[in-house]
């Protein structure tokens, strides 16, 4: 099966931020209730390798990072991310992020209510490597899931 060798081949090298056993490592960053148990029930619902990761606000992203920094959790392979959150912004944690020596090549896929320009520009323009605006259906993110998984997966065969 494809999946089983692809989990094998999944070992991370020194340069690259690991995963766990063959799977994906995602923390979600979202202060919404909602869409934190949306995006629990679709990577459920994904049957793929996604390990899902939440904290519910800026400040709890950058304690989770720092502790993946030092071992004491796991290093997650990409951050989903929210913009609009209380104790520090998706903005600052974006940026915070990429003025990190460790983390700075870490991927965030930004998870917006926002359709302004201005929030997709600035959210591009501190190194967010996607932007998505919610609300995305509960399909949409299960398809989300499977890609990003089957992307991150064969992208280390």
């Amino acid at each position: 099966m494809k999946d089983r060798k692809t989990r094998q081949a999944a070992g991370a090298s020194e340069n690259e931020i690991p995963a766990v056993k063959g799977e994906i490592t995602v923390l979600h960053v979202d202060d919404d209730a909602n869409d934190t148990a949306l995006m629990q029930a679709a990577s459920r619902k994904a049957q793929v390798g996604f390990q899902l990761l939440n904290v519910s606000d800026g400040e709890e992203a950058i304690a989770y990072l720092c502790a993946a920094e030092d071992k004491a959790v796991t290093m997650p392979s990409l951050v989903l991310l929210d913009m609009k959150m209380p104790r520090a912004s998706g903005v600052e944690i974006l940026h915070w992020i990429r003025q990190h020596p460790k983390l700075n090549r870490l991927p965030v896929i930004v998870l917006s209510g926002s359709e302004l320009q201005e929030d997709i520009r600035r959210a591009y323009a501190e190194g967010a490597n996607s932007y998505l605006v919610k609300p995305l259906g509960f399909e949409a993110l299960v398809e989300l899931i499977r890609k990003i998984s089957s992307v991150w997966l064969n992208a280390k065969d």
